[in-house]
């Protein structure tokens, strides 16, 4: 029972402390068990299943007691009201019979109450935290901030003192440099007060040398005067005197070669006409003599034309196609043998100096000299295994070196070379077929197999369909066509042409390797421009080796190279834009004739830029004319 009393009297004072249920001594009770905190807005239900106390009989009635609106308080303030109220509740719930149930739910509802302020205060103290986190990094923001500032000042009054130092020390130099001025002036000015001076006395040593030659020469003058004209007077008496001995002298001479060629003429006359009478008059001398001229004649032209007809055929048989301009071939099967012996001979003896590297005078780009060297050893691997030529087609600007690769081709591979041109076939007419077929039976019979390289072939293997062909051309074209039509063990095909696509499309399918040679660029320029600088100017008066070279050929002038160097050289092949290799070769020889028509035959970097530029400017003038010539 005590405990029920205490636990009654803890929830009265706690409803009197919070303020969340009142109750009233005086009135009938109704007691909230699961009253809230303060803090909570609304208040929540009771279960349906907790009794409610009970409400008092009426078998017992109390008397009524008026309310105390103005409740009587101690000296210190303290309401008992509130505490008899309590009381009295808690009379009613101890003779209630669900006591222990009420304080069951008082007991959950204060540990509710608990639960709900340790998470308050562990809210605060979250937030106390977050609080203090915050104003430690507000503390850093502002420490760093400061920090910043003050680097930014030490940074500012460094700037400051070093700009001042800088301003101090350029008003120190600019003092020195006046100062120095200053002192190379008043030196200037004692030097030209010395050399004025010094000039004024050389003027007066000079001006009284001039004088004192002027008199000199003067005297000697005279002496020379007066010496010339008695030697004068001298000669000229000399001369009277021995002038009429002269005279009879020449005229004894003259009259005596006079009467002996005279003599002479008369003899022959005589001699000669003494013949023609003897003849004249006898008739078997006559006869004897006319028959003698007349057989003599007939049998130098006889020998001749015998002779022109053996040649003739001769050189059908055995010599080369009037088609052939150029050929590793000589003309005739003996031709060149005395050569080609010294040359095998020289290279048995390790006199070749020739490089495998490079193409001679052509300079290629890395990797077309990379296909072309594999060519040149596919073709060669391909004679030595008996194994079918491949044609090729060489295309690209004019003067890039087309023409000298396939020369170079032909050695590297072994074969012998002919060169031909594709204009040289039109003027020949109903001629061209015949001489296209000797032409290839020529070919045919070459030991080594034969590089056939037909420069500007456009020119006679065009487009059949055009209007402007002959009968002749294309005949000569079918010829070729005919010769062509299969793979070759004997003969590679190897076409040059600046248009490849005027080509007929039957020659452009005997075509196996298609190579396009480009303009050079900046690099195969300067390569160009030192190969012919070497060519033309710094071996330009060597002699070369041989006894007859050395006898009968004049010594040629060495030209001199002062301060040309590879960085003006590479200015040149930059200036050089779109630049062939010929054009480059023509350049250079101009720079050759240029120092030739100097007075001291020296090339410097002056002279030779002078001849770059004008060699650009007509490059550029020709490009304009080409353009203009195009547009029309």
């Amino acid at each position: 029972m005590g405990k029920t009393y205490a636990a009654g009297l803890f929830a009265a004072l706690a409803s009197a402390k919070f303020g969340t249920e009142t109750v009233y001594a005086d009135g009938s009770f109704n007691f909230s068990p699961f009253s809230t905190s303060s803090s909570t807005n609304t208040a929540p239900s009771a279960p349906a299943n907790v009794p409610k106390p009970p409400q008092p009989t009426a078998e017992a009635p109390e008397k009524p007691k008026v309310r105390n609106d103005n409740p009587r308080t101690t000296s210190a303030g303290f309401d008992p009201e509130a505490l008899e109220r309590g009381a009295k509740a808690l009379r009613e719930i101890n003779n209630s019979k669900s006591a222990k149930q009420v304080f069951d739910v008082i007991k959950k509802q204060e540990e509710t109450r608990q639960a709900e302020l340790t998470a308050k205060m562990q809210e605060f103290k979250a937030l106390q935290a977050q609080a203090e986190t915050e104003r430690q990094r507000v503390v850093y923001d502002e420490q760093k901030k400061l920090a910043q500032q003050q680097a930014q000042i030490k940074s500012q009054m460094a700037r400051y003192e070093d700009e001042l130092a800088r301003k101090r020390m350029q008003a120190e130099n600019e003092h020195h440099r006046a100062r120095n001025q200053e002192l190379v002036k008043m030196q200037e000015e004692s030097s030209m007060r010395q050399e004025a001076a010094r000039r004024a006395t050389e003027e007066q040593i000079q001006a009284q040398r001039r004088q004192t030659e002027r008199e000199k020469a003067e005297i000697e003058r005279e002496t020379i005067r007066v010496r010339a004209m008695a030697e004068a007077e001298g000669r000229a008496h000399e001369a009277k005197l021995a002038e009429d001995v002269n005279r009879r002298i020449l005229v004894d001479r003259a009259n005596a070669e006079r009467e002996k060629w005279i003599a002479a003429i008369n003899t022959t006359f005589e001699h000669i006409g003494g013949g023609l009478r003897a003849i004249l008059t006898d008739q078997n001398k006559l006869v004897v003599a006319v028959g003698g001229v007349t057989a003599l004649a007939a049998g130098i032209y006889t020998t001749r034309e015998g002779a022109r007809v053996v040649w003739s055929y001769v050189d059908r048989i055995l010599g080369q196609p009037s088609l052939i301009r150029e050929s590793s071939r000589g003309k005739y099967p003996w031709s060149g043998f005395f050569s080609r012996a010294m040359s095998t001979l020289k290279g048995a003896n390790g006199g070749s100096t020739k490089s495998e590297k490079g193409f001679g005078d052509v300079i290629l780009h890395p990797s077309l000299e990379k296909r072309i060297q594999q060519l040149a050893n596919a073709t060669a691997n391909t004679k030595s295994h008996q194994a079918p030529f491949r044609n090729m087609l060489f295309y690209g600007p004019p003067g890039t070196g087309k023409t000298m690769v396939a020369r170079e081709l032909a050695r590297r591979s072994g074969l012998d070379y002919a060169l031909m041109t594709g204009g040289d076939v039109a003027p020949l007419g109903s001629q061209a077929v015949t001489k296209i077929h000797q032409l290839f039976d020529w070919s045919k019979k070459s030991k080594k197999g034969l590089l056939l390289f037909i420069d500007e072939a456009d020119a006679f293997l065009c487009e059949r369909n055009k209007t402007y062909m002959s009968e002749a051309q294309r005949s000569a074209l079918n010829a070729l066509l005919f010769r062509t039509g299969d793979q070759s063990k004997d003969i590679v095909l190897a076409l040059a042409t600046n248009r490849p696509g005027d080509l007929d499309s039957a020659v452009a399918d005997r075509i196996d390797e298609v190579i396009e040679f480009p303009l050079p660029g900046e690099d195969e320029r300067f390569k160009l421009i030192k190969l012919y600088l070497e060519k033309y100017i710094a071996q330009a008066g060597e002699r070369k080796p041989g006894l007859f070279s050395n006898l009968f050929k004049k010594q040629q002038q060495k030209i001199e190279i002062k301060g040309l160097t590879d960085d003006i050289l590479r200015e040149a092949a930059a200036r050089t834009e779109g630049f062939s290799g010929r054009e480059v070769a023509k350049m250079m020889a101009g720079v050759q004739a240029a120092v030739y028509g100097s007075e001291d035959c020296v090339l410097d970097a002056n002279l030779f830029r002078e001849v770059v530029d004008y060699k650009v400017a007509e490059h550029q003038q020709r490009r304009k004319l080409a353009a203009a010539e195009g547009d029309k």
